[in-house]
């Protein structure tokens, strides 16, 4: 079977697909691109607009598989206030930090995590669900590490994250890949070696 994942020189969105696909032991072509590249025509390549992609020639209980997608889910909506602040601290987008930081990061990662700490002392395994390390993790790991290069007050307030990732990028089917994978900037939004 034949993987292609098509993604900025980044980690950030791919970096779960990324580790899925090494901890399902799937070998896949990597297609990057810079941003002034997508923006001068290679965002006119993705199906839908977005980045980034898999092209794939190809189960768990139905109950898991739920809470695995609601988990992911949840986190993405609730912690989408934050990336306002990520931006504007990173001179993306026009604003006050700080301002935006209080009013509306702040509070949506504590939700967040709340809510995923929460869901690690349910499942009693470590990780989302009971039955082990799931995409959900790998994306959730993926967003600790960028809020944690981000906001410097994130370890202090969010200890058990920063463990949860490095419980996550220590998993023995992800060890080798993440110990060994390209230096990739986390995101647009990070400073290049975070």
């Amino acid at each position: 079977m034949g993987y292609k994942l098509y993604y900025f020189d980044v980690r950030y969105y791919a970096e779960p697909i990324r580790l899925m696909l090494t901890a399902a032991g799937k070998d896949f072509e990597e297609i990057n691109w810079t941003m002034d590249e997508w923006l001068a025509g290679k965002k006119k390549e993705s199906p839908t607009g977005k980045a980034p992609w898999l092209e794939v020639d190809d189960r768990k209980d139905e109950f898991e598989k739920a809470r695995v997608d609601w988990s992911a889910d949840f986190f993405r909506e609730t912690a989408l206030p934050s990336w306002e602040f990520f931006r504007v601290k990173a001179g993306r987008l026009p604003g006050y930090p700080d301002k935006i930081y209080q009013e509306k990061a702040l509070p949506a990662l504590k939700t967040a995590y709340d809510q995923v700490k929460k869901l690690l002392e349910e499942s009693g395994s470590g990780f989302i669900v009971p039955s082990g390390l799931t995409w959900a993790d790998l994306y959730l790991a993926e967003n600790v590490r960028h809020a944690n290069a981000m906001d410097d007050n994130f370890a202090g307030m969010f200890p058990f994250a920063i463990e949860y990732e490095k419980r996550v990028r220590s998993h023995p089917s992800i060890k080798d890949y993440c110990e060994t994978r390209k230096n990739l900037r986390t995101s647009y939004c990070t400073v290049p070696g975070k």
